[in-house]
This record gives C-alpha cells, structure tokens and sequence, in this order.
C-alpha cells in the first residue's frame, strides 16, 4: 500500500507531559502553563511557583508518558508508529519537541547552534549541554508577545551609536566616529566582553539619563524596555545588547521563526514554541544562569534587518498552517466553532496535538476521545484525525514538515 495512504489502527494516544518551573515564567493560575499542567496531569498548583513552559514530546528533560511509559520508550518499542520517513531521516525519535510557554519576564539573551557546533558542545560540556541536536524553533503568539529578534539595520545601528553614549562608553572610551567605524561583530562582542563593572557605571547612566528625560518626552518602545530590563536584571549586559536587537511585537496568530545562530529573547507574552528535540541554549545576558560569552560571540550570523513574520496560510476554514524553514516540524492552528467539524488527513508521519480552550471530540476510524482544554494527543502516521466541537475548541498541531514528508 502506497505510504501516503496508509492507515494507523493504533488511534490516539494521551499523553501525560510535563512542566517547567523557570524563574521567568509567570507566577501560579496566572500562567496558561500551570493551568494546562493541571487539566493534563491532575497535579497541584503551588499559587507562588512559577510555571514557565509545558513540554510534549520525548526529550529526556521533559518526557510525555502514554499510561505510565515515557513516550520515547513506546515509539521506540512500536517504531511503525513514525512512519518510514521518519525513521529513515531521524530514527526511532519523534524529531520535534511541541511546548506551550508563559512568559513572565525576559529570557536570557540567547542563540540555538546548529548541529555541528550541538555535537561539540555536548562532547565536551555535557552537563551544559544535554544533547547533540540543532535546535531551530518557531513561537506562534496565543496573546500579545514581545521579543528580541536578530541585529538591528546598520542604519538603526548608526542611530543607537549616536544617541546612546553610554554604549560608546561601555565598548570603547573613543569618540563616536571612531566606535561607528567598526562591523558589527567587533561592537557586540566587545560590549558583551566587557567588565561588569565597566557595564554598570553605563547603565548607571543610562538609566538617570532615561528617567530624567522621561519627565519632558515620551521615551521610545526600546527606551522603555531598557528600563524595563533594568529592574529585571540589574547590572547585566543584556539591558544595553538589547539596544542592538529588533524589538518584535507579535499579535495573537503571528509566528516568528528563528533558526540556528541568531540572537533572540522572549520577553513578554504566551505562545506556543515548536522546535527539533533539543535544549540546547547558549546564553551571554539577562540571565542569572551560566552564559557562555565566547561561544556566542562566535557562532552569531550577525545577519541585520527585521526578520520575517508567518501569518499562517489557510489549509480550509478552521486551520492555518504555519512552515518554517526546517525540516523537523510545522505547526497548524485549528479553531473550530460551535459545532463544527474538520478532518486533518492522514499523513506519513506522527503528529502531537494540544487543546488550549473548548472541549470536543477527536475521532479515528479506530478511537474516539473527549478533549478539553490541557490535553495532548499522540497521533502515529498514517492516522486521520477528526477535530470536532462542543464548544469552540482551541487546538494546535505539530507535525514534521509536509515538504519531507511528500518529498522524501
């Protein structure tokens, strides 16, 4: 039988995944990520606790279960589950890792390494370093989101250079002219090379310079985030790097990809993040964790300009699909009204869908399930899924990339 047209008897299988304590999540039942974590799990909600990201999936860090056996274990004990294109390219692994996050205050200023440099970081930090594997990922805004995206352009960055003499001061005790003259790479590895000291006599000034000027002009949105971060983060080199990035605002339904070696910081907002199974980050600001200067300065593209924002492209009239550019995953946004009903056909690969709001019913030609907010479905290829509602029903999809799956 032709493998695009296969059927998968197994139906649906739930998942029971797990949660992140971050200290940049938000706080108790004002995260989506602890209220899922207690829909899915039936755990209790420390009202003081922050909860940060809810993973599903099969990474080691934040393993999904399926009736007590981690799901790695069960895919790999029933490999036919992932199809033969998966198990061709990425072996008996699901190659994606499906998260929903809630964002209290920034992460760390960060960049994933693509898969050579993965490889040998986890040689030779392992404790760091937990995994061998790249880490593209996309975030898809489930509310208003805000974050730090690659390099500004170099006119943007002329700018910064002209009107924030802090920096100029924290990279170089030369004149302007001087500090301008010099690439990008130069300017940001300097900055965030430099003493902590040096670092916090500049944003010292910067920030009595902003507040005074607060009081006469209406500071600008990077201005104000520089504030912002100040208090988050005192005395961290970050708060001034951040004047170098795009400050990227995403309404609800924009996807924003990033790929290996870009600068990037979530900094307010909840999304669901899809990614290859990886948590590999290399981090060198706004964090209290171990950050890795060198390594950062050293794999970053230092590629300017905004970067691209997906609005989703409508496969029929309750799903978009958004498709980066990588090969581990695509993600599909499904709201069905009251009553409604929508086939996702089957496909040559697994699947892992998540219910944000509503509940309703998810059908096979093998199962039938009652969904409600918080649960997560493993869909093995070759299975049909029928999303329908009794309520509006809120559900995401992450799959492997059509392109490799029908182009193998």
């Amino acid at each position: 039988m032709d493998e695009k047209n296969k059927t998968n008897s197994t139906g649906l299988l739930k998942l029971k995944c797990s949660v992140q304590n971050y200290d940049w999540g938000r706080i108790g039942y004002d995260s989506r990520v602890a209220r899922l974590f207690e829909r899915n799990s039936g755990g209790q909600i420390d009202e003081k606790k922050h909860y940060a990201e809810f993973w599903m999936g099969t990474h080691v860090s934040g393993p999904s279960f399926v009736d007590g056996l981690a799901l790695k274990s069960w895919v790999m004990q029933n490999p036919c589950l992932l199809g033969d294109v998966v198990l061709r390219k990425w072996a008996t692994d699901l190659p994606f890792l499906l998260k929903v996050l809630s964002v209290g205050r920034s992460l760390s200023i960060q960049a994933h390494p693509d898969k050579e440099l993965a490889e040998f970081l986890h040689e030779t930090q392992p404790d760091i370093y937990k995994d061998p594997n790249h880490k593209p990922e996309m975030a898809l805004a489930l509310t208003e989101f805000e974050a730090l995206c690659g390099f500004i352009s170099s006119e943007e960055l002329d700018v910064v250079l002209e009107t924030v003499p802090e920096i100029n001061v924290a990279v170089s005790k030369t004149s302007v002219g001087e500090v301008k003259g010099r690439d990008l790479r130069s300017i940001f590895t300097k900055l965030m090379s430099v003493d902590r000291d040096v670092i916090s006599k500049a944003l010292s000034k910067l920030v009595n310079r902003l507040t005074r000027e607060n009081e006469t002009r209406q500071l600008t949105s990077k201005e104000e985030l520089v504030l912002k971060l100040e208090k988050q983060y005192p005395n961290d080199v970050g708060v001034l790097a951040s004047l170098l990035l795009n400050l990227v605002k995403l309404e609800p339904g924009d996807g924003l990809y990033i790929g290996a070696d870009e600068p990037h910081a979530y900094l307010n907002g909840e999304c669901i993040e899809c990614m290859a199974t990886s948590d590999n980050v290399v981090r060198a600001g706004l964090t209290p964790k171990y950050m890795d200067v060198k390594t950062l300065c050293s794999m970053l593209t230092y590629k300017q300009g905004l970067p691209e924002i997906l609005k989703g492209v409508p496969i029929n009239q309750y799903v978009r699909r958004y498709t980066p550019p990588f090969e581990e995953f695509e993600l599909d946004q499904c709201v069905v009204n009251q009553g409604g009903s929508v086939v996702f056909p089957a496909l040559p690969g697994p699947s892992v869908f998540v219910v944000i709001s509503g509940q309703g019913m998810m059908l096979t030609p093998t199962s039938e399930d009652g969904v409600s907010e918080g649960d997560a479905l493993f869909a093995p290829a070759g299975t049909e899924v029928q999303v329908s509602s009794e309520s509006e029903v809120r559900v995401y999809r992450a799959g492997v990339n059509n392109k490799v799956l029908l182009n193998p």
